[in-house]
C-alpha cells in the first residue's frame, strides 16, 4: 500500500503518548488519518536541514474529528 500524507497542527494522546495527525490517501484515492508519533531520516542522510524545515509545515485539520472508532484502527 501506498499512501501520501500531509501533517496537520493537530495532537492528540494515544495510549499516554503525543501523536500528531496527518491526513492523506492511499494511491487509489481512500482517504485516511495517521497517527504519527515518531519520524525520523537516515543519519547518512545528507539533505537534514530540509527535513527538519519541511516537518514543520503544518495545515489545519481538514475536519474536526472527535474520536475514531477503534475498529478502524490498526
Amino acid at each position: 500500500m501506498i499512501v501520501i500524507i500531509e501533517s496537520t497542527s493537530k495532537i492528540v494522546e494515544l495510549n499516554g503518548v503525543p501523536a500528531r495527525i496527518w491526513e492523506g490517501q492511499t494511491e487509489n484515492g481512500i482517504k485516511c488519518h495517521c497517527f504519527i508519533t515518531r519520524i525520523a531520516i537516515n543519519k547518512k542522510e545528507t539533505r537534514v536541514e530540509e527535513f527538519e524545515t519541511e516537518l514543520k509545515e503544518q495545515k489545519a485539520p481538514s475536519i474536526a474529528i472527535q474520536h475514531y472508532p477503534l475498529s478502524l484502527i490498526l
